[in-house]
């Protein structure tokens, strides 16, 4: 079976990976005004370079600039649209460890008025990647959702929107924006990493919305609504995937359990092409839920765990693609690590050799499963 020429790829990944000591360093001389705006950026760059080149190594036909400009994997394309503050909840959320469990305050995010877009978010980030690659540049942004889930309708003023069709609008108009310009500058690979959907097939997740007054059966439809319409201006040959996360909070998560309450409109109610899917645990359920992705569409497995240290074995990963390949055909398939390596700024509790092994472990296995 030949290798994809389009994305997503064989081998993908999610996109963020660990930042180098030298960034760390510089973010924290710029914030103490040690050094100018123009010094963390002549670094930034450097640092983005260099993380492009090592994917490139490796194998990759795509590759992402790391989110290194970034300092959370959602805040700072949120806030950059007027009107989004961050907010607490005052809820406390039981985050899972391979060590235990643990409680932290659950934060969100607060609508104070009309929501728009005063500038281009990510634009000059891609551009940059598409200069500095000889591969297929991939842009991540955070989903739309994320500024409804947590707090609901009382999060989003009531003034600015008296309804919350007139926000599920305006949300999705300024998402156009952002996305019209990315096709203008040269995108043409697309990530929406989504985290309620996975949070919807969780029985004390799904409890949460009822708390905030939604129907956790109604809120995937509304999602993905909301999803198509934040991509609706792409170019036709720009290729969106999704990303599904239970949480990735340096090694920690949120939720658990199987595809199966949200995979029927996950897979056919949302207009992107395929499906980065966390599959490196039990916690993530079995590969059932796959019988429902409509040929044309991938699902990307994520068997290898951006967790945990502990390199998987080549036999296990294939295994598992045997396994998932009774349920949708081969040819659908594709496998990358299940998350990110550093959704924060921190990142999870591995080593540059550990990331680096995954990754070509992902190279490897791709080339002997596919070809």
């Amino acid at each position: 079976m030949a290798e994809r020429t389009t994305p997503p790829f064989r081998a993908d990944h999610v996109g963020s990976l660990l930042r180098p000591a030298a960034l760390f360093e510089a973010r924290e001389n710029h914030k103490q005004g040690k050094i100018p705006a123009d010094e963390l950026a002549r670094i930034e760059d450097k640092a983005v370079r260099d993380v492009i080149k090592m994917q490139e190594d490796l194998g990759f036909q795509t590759v992402t600039d790391g989110e290194f400009r970034r300092n959370y994997w959602h805040r700072d394309f949120l806030t950059s649209f007027s009107n989004v503050v961050v907010a607490s909840t005052g809820v406390k959320v039981k985050f899972h460890t391979h060590d235990g469990d643990t409680e932290r305050d659950m934060s969100a995010f607060k609508i104070t008025g009309k929501v728009e877009r005063p500038k281009p978010i990510f634009v000059d980030h891609i551009k940059f990647v598409k200069e500095n690659t000889k591969v297929t540049p991939k842009l991540t942004i955070p989903s739309p959702s994320i500024l409804h889930f947590r707090g609901g309708r009382d999060a989003i003023d009531s003034k600015a929107y008296p309804t919350i069709d007139s926000f599920y609008a305006d949300l999705g108009r300024v998402y156009q924006e952002e996305v019209t310009d990315l096709g203008k500058a040269g995108c043409r690979y697309l990530q929406i990493d989504e985290v309620n959907f996975a949070y919807l097939c969780d029985p004390n997740m799904r409890q949460q919305a009822v708390k905030i007054g939604e129907n956790p059966d109604e809120l995937p439809h509304t999602y993905a609504k909301l999803i198509n319409s934040a991509i609706a201006t792409r170019p036709k040959d720009m290729v969106v995937t999704m990303h599904l996360c239970r949480g990735n909070f340096e090694g920690a998560w949120v939720a658990e359990g199987g595809y199966e309450p949200v995979a029927e409109t996950l897979f056919n109610e949302i207009d992107v092409s395929g499906y980065f899917l966390e599959y490196d645990t039990e916690r993530a359920g079995d590969f059932r839920p796959l019988r429902l992705l409509p040929k044309g569409k991938i699902a990307i497995l994520g068997l290898i765990s951006t967790k945990l240290g502990q390199l998987e074995t080549k036999d296990a990963l294939k295994r598992r693609i045997d396994e998932a390949a009774k349920v949708v055909p081969l040819e659908q398939l594709a496998i990358s690590p299940q998350c990110g390596f550093a959704s924060g700024g921190h990142g999870n509790a591995l080593s540059l050799k550990n990331e680096m092994d995954k990754l070509k472990l992902v190279v490897d296995v791709a080339r002997e499963v596919w070809g």
